[in-house]
């Protein structure tokens, strides 16, 4: 399946859901890591920075949780700067949980790639079907000397900080960032500026 490109980074609650959306969709994705966002200013701070850099859609559960979790983004971030998706409330349990949640309802993780591709295209998501043809690779952040190689954990928090990034992102996830906002030549062009 060819996955879909969409240019907002696009926010969850946790990371089975993070996990379901990777293989449907090409996208930034961020874990709030449930009710964690509530006390992780970090974190706030740089899903504020994507909601200015190329916007924001926020993804979770239809149940009383993940509401709380979508109501705190809501009230923190520039309205104009987020699209809302919901998941419609379906009856059932995760296939990897003993038991449903404690309203009955799936959540992300637990709809089908259909009925997540269908909520997006409800709320009128900006996506289009497109392949980077130069796409940045590890093998490319390891030439680059930002992963596995000497110097590269202060090359990559030069970048980072560079970037307006926050430290704890993963070099994965660095790799998705980057692919989504530079290509392989904007990127060497940024390292220059660095050393």
């Amino acid at each position: 399946m060819e996955k879909i490109k969409i240019n907002q980074a696009v926010i969850v609650e946790g990371k089975y859901d993070k996990i379901k959306l990777e293989n449907i969709i090409d996208a930034f994705i961020i874990e709030t890591n449930g009710f964690g966002i509530f006390k992780d200013k970090e974190k706030m701070k740089f899903i504020k920075k994507l909601a200015d850099d190329c916007g924001i859609i926020i993804l979770t559960d239809s149940d009383s949780a993940g509401f709380m979790i979508r109501n705190h983004l809501l009230s923190a971030i520039d309205k104009e700067k987020i699209t809302n998706v919901y998941i419609p409330d379906i009856i059932g349990k995760e296939k990897r949980k003993t038991s449903p949640s404690k309203e009955g309802k799936l959540g992300v993780e637990g709809m089908s790639g259909e009925t997540l591709l269908k909520a997006f295209e409800k709320a009128k998501i900006n996506c289009e079907i497109r392949e980077n043809p130069d796409p940045i690779t590890n093998y490319d952040l390891f030439e680059l000397g930002l992963s596995g190689c000497d110097g590269a954990k202060e090359n990559k928090k030069k970048l980072l900080k560079a970037l307006s990034l926050p430290e704890f992102l993963s070099t994965n996830s660095l790799l998705s960032y980057l692919n989504n906002n530079y290509t392989k030549n904007e990127l060497t062009q940024t390292l220059k500026t660095l050393s």
